[in-house]
């Protein structure tokens, strides 16, 4: 069972993650509409990875004895500027993101929440992955500059990305 301290904190990440992948939907339907279907499919993906990352910590919640406060979900940008500026704004919400994870493992050791901090752990190495993931697209974005051939190219780079693989389900 998890205190009520942790409850209303993984709540409130449960509402991030949401958020995350609403953002990246918005960011896919942007891509989109510029013309960048690589970067849309991309980003798409990115949404089915966070869809995910929300329904694992639902799960926990629950299989912990908790309750799902859901809540309101910030509306996300509508543009985002060039590729580069939305794979920076990536960038940053990664680590935002990571922040918020590490700051819900410095609380599970407070508390001595030994199973929080062994399912907290799974995110931890998650967001290392998220933002190399996006480090390893910002540093070709950052080569190519302007030149409209290297972003198609990397467009149609980002398009091969497979549908991330469904999370373990408890029994």
């Amino acid at each position: 069972m998890i205190s009520e301290k942790m409850q209303v904190e993984l709540n409130e990440q449960v509402n991030k993650e949401f958020y995350s992948a609403y953002m990246y939907l918005a960011m896919s339907a942007y891509c989109n509409t510029i013309g960048l279907t690589g970067f849309a499919h991309w980003m798409r993906m990115q949404y089915e990875e966070e869809s995910m990352h929300v329904t694992k910590m639902y799960d926990y919640i629950l299989g912990q004895g908790g309750a799902v406060h859901l809540k309101a979900i910030e509306e996300p940008p509508q543009e985002y500027g060039t590729p580069m500026e939305i794979f920076k704004m990536t960038l940053e919400h990664e680590q935002f993101i990571t922040r918020m994870i590490h700051k819900l493992m410095d609380l599970a050791i407070k508390e001595k929440d030994y199973a929080t901090q062994t399912f907290l752990q799974w995110y931890v190495t998650e967001q290392v992955e998220e933002e190399a993931n996006v480090n390893d697209i910002l540093a070709p974005l950052k080569m190519v500059g302007d030149d409209k051939g290297g972003l198609m190219m990397i467009d149609q780079q980002l398009a091969k990305r497979v549908k991330p693989a469904p999370l373990p389900t408890k029994n």
